[in-house]
């Protein structure tokens, strides 16, 4: 009798560790059903944080809490790649436009400076640089308009927006035409050299003056003939 209870007793707690064991088998399989889709999706916000804005998450997509999740998931990152796509885009086109209106200011032969409401430089083409500055070389931006052309400076200061200076560069006296129009962060400069121009009219009108005096001298009775 002894034997058989030993024998029942052992059969028992046999039983009862195989159903135990089965219970936390079975606890275990359905602790990692429900961690595994949130570990996936720690581990595709990690992706998502560097950068990986095409992520989605696959997998449970239901009407529970972890499909609710993993579809939020999906739309947040399909919106990330959207406007992250439109950024791109945009600083592309900033980006063209750029360099597209720095090779026409260099392409132009009128100088072009762009300066901020304190008369700061914020841009110059090299045509500007060339007119204004003896140094070619150097980066004349963040510089006092005034140190560069106090005549342009004193244009701006009256509130004139065109009108013709004098320029010192070195030895030379240049003769500039200048126009000054207001823009989003000050003023947009343009100017032109028209010393050569200027020299060339009055030439011209001396030697219209020289041809007339001439022609009197030859013939001085004409005047009183017409008369």
């Amino acid at each position: 009798a002894r034997s058989l209870q030993l024998q029942f007793n052992v059969a028992l707690v046999t039983v009862s560790l195989l159903l135990v064991s089965l219970a936390v088998w079975f606890a275990l399989r359905f602790a990692d059903r429900q961690v595994e889709p949130l570990t996936d999706l720690v581990g595709a916000a990690r992706k998502v944080g560097q950068g990986n804005f095409a992520l989605r998450v696959e997998g449970r997509t239901g009407a529970d809490e972890i499909g609710l999740l993993n579809r939020a998931f999906n739309r947040m990152t399909a919106q990330l790649e959207k406007q992250t796509d439109d950024l791109v885009r945009a600083n592309r086109q900033i980006d063209d436009r750029r360099a597209f209106m720095e090779a026409v200011l260099e392409s132009v032969t009128a100088g072009v400076i762009s300066v901020d409401h304190d008369a700061n430089v914020l841009l110059m083409n090299n045509s500007a640089q060339a007119l204004l500055s003896e140094a070619d070389s150097v980066d004349l931006t963040g510089q006092p308009l005034v140190d560069l052309s106090p005549e342009i400076c004193m244009m701006i200061a009256d509130g004139k927006d065109r009108g013709v200076v004098t320029h010192a560069k070195g030895s030379e006296l240049l003769t500039l035409a200048v126009t000054v129009a207001p823009g989003n962060n000050g003023y947009v400069i343009t100017f032109e050299d028209i010393t050569r121009q200027l020299l060339d009219q009055r030439q011209a009108a001396w030697s219209d003056v020289a041809r007339r005096i001439a022609h009197e001298i030859k013939n001085p009775l004409t005047p009183i003939q017409l008369a």
